[in-house]
Formats: C-alpha cells, sequence, structure tokens
C-alpha cells in the first residue's frame, strides 16, 4: 500500500475509533498484523471483544465500502483474530463480535455506518 494511502486508511481508522468510543467502546489494539491478515481495531463494548474492520470508500459505487468486506476478507479477519486471542489468553474466553465500520464521501462530510455483528466466525 502506497504512503498516501496508508495515510488516509489510518485516519480513517482514528475517525473511526472515535466514533466507537463515543459510543461506550474500548481501545484494546489497533493495526495488529499477522501472516494470515490484519485486524484493524480491538475494542471492547462491555465484556465482549470487538474486531473491527474499517473500511473507506469515496464514493458508493462499485458497491461502496461495507459490501467489499467479502467471504475472504471475512476469513482473513477471523484466523487473524484467533492469532490475537492465543496472544492475549485473558481475553479468549470473553465472547466476540465482528463489526464493520464503513466510511464513505469526504472528509468535510463523511457518512459513517457502524454494522455491529456484520458477519461470525462461522
Amino acid at each position: 500500500m502506497t504512503s498516501d494511502r496508508r495515510a488516509t486508511g489510518d485516519g480513517w481508522e482514528v475517525a473511526a475509533r472515535k466514533h466507537l468510543e463515543a459510543a461506550g467502546l474500548r481501545l484494546l489494539a489497533a493495526n495488529q498484523n499477522y501472516r494470515i491478515g490484519e485486524i484493524d481495531l480491538v475494542m471492547r463494548d462491555g465484556e465482549v471483544v470487538v474486531f473491527v474492520e474499517v473500511r473507506y470508500r469515496r464514493s458508493s459505487g462499485f458497491g461502496g465500502s461495507a459490501p467489499s468486506v467479502d467471504a475472504k476478507k471475512q476469513r482473513k479477519i477471523v484466523l487473524a483474530a484467533q492469532c490475537f486471542l492465543a496472544e492475549h489468553a485473558d481475553l479468549a474466553r470473553r465472547a466476540c463480535r465482528f463489526d464493520v465500520v464503513a466510511v464513505e464521501g469526504t472528509a468535510d462530510a463523511p457518512r459513517v455506518d457502524w454494522i455491529r455483528n456484520a458477519f461470525d466466525a462461522g
């Protein structure tokens, strides 16, 4: 990924994190990279561990940001979540969920769609 695209992605991940924190979630980790995939944000919602994929698209053309988290991407996120939980035994027994924060538009007029339980590990 080019440094400009990475910087843009990082900015939207920060915005998504702030959006989730304003809703009461607490950040546990960000940008967790594993051989199999990456987890953008790991949050806690009460006792639930939440793995968050942040997707940004300038426009909804080509299906928009939420549908871009396809079955292949979901499998990678689930496998990365398993790696994260293996490293954090204190969290491994907690309930987990997979959310998507889909952002479209511009920095001046973003549209944020927080999709709780966007997919499951099955």
